[in-house]
């Protein structure tokens, strides 16, 4: 089986350092907030101008992307799903937005170093400014995991998707659309789809 998998929000549990270290950032400077669990982006989780959140990212994402430790359990699930003969290919959207300008064009390199300083196994590696859709067709994936409401809705119309549960995506349901709520839900599910 071919298996896609995010990282912002499936690999990394990306809500909570945005609620952690927005909060910091608004708190430290003095920009009044008020956090509302549903939303997907720091800018409407804080209710900050996209300006204010471009610089929270300016200020943090270097650290998030080098430093902020893996879900529990996502490596050695990941391992456990290639030990079963599974394909294993990471699908990002990640790009330059939110780097400082002394980094910009580094993100691909940074992601690359987190993912083997962390000895997290994959086959293939996609960095993509597109469309997932696009990608999991040409590398026929039969299962993304995934946690952005868009992506979600959108992959579900042409394959089987994970959600990966968070606050932001709880009203996502559908054909195709099975929630997973950790990285041993994910393989005790995986692993019951083989056995039918």
């Amino acid at each position: 089986m071919n298996i896609g998998i995010d990282i912002d929000g499936v690999l990394q549990n990306v809500g909570d350092f945005i609620f952690d270290y927005g909060s910091k950032y608004c708190f430290d400077k003095n920009i009044n907030f008020n956090i509302t669990g549903s939303e997907y982006n720091e800018k409407d989780i804080f209710g900050i101008s996209s300006k204010e959140a471009e610089k929270f990212w300016k200020t943090y994402l270097v650290q998030y992307v080098t430093s902020y430790k893996p879900r529990d359990f996502a490596v050695e699930v990941i391992k456990k799903l290639k030990e079963n003969n599974n394909n294993i290919y990471i699908i990002t959207a990640r790009n330059e937005y939110g780097l400082p300008d002394d980094e910009e064009g580094n993100m691909q390199k940074l992601t690359k170093e987190w993912i083997e300083k962390n000895k997290i196994y994959y086959d293939e590696l996609i960095f993509t400014s597109e469309d997932k859709r696009k990608v999991c067709k040409e590398n026929k994936i039969d299962i993304m995991i995934e946690d952005s409401p868009t992506n979600v809705r959108e992959l579900s119309e042409i394959i089987r998707v994970f959600c990966y549960d968070n606050p932001y995506n709880r009203g996502i349901e559908g054909n195709n659309i099975t929630r997973v709520y950790s990285w041993y839900d994910i393989l005790n599910k995986i692993v019951n789809i083989n056995k039918v």
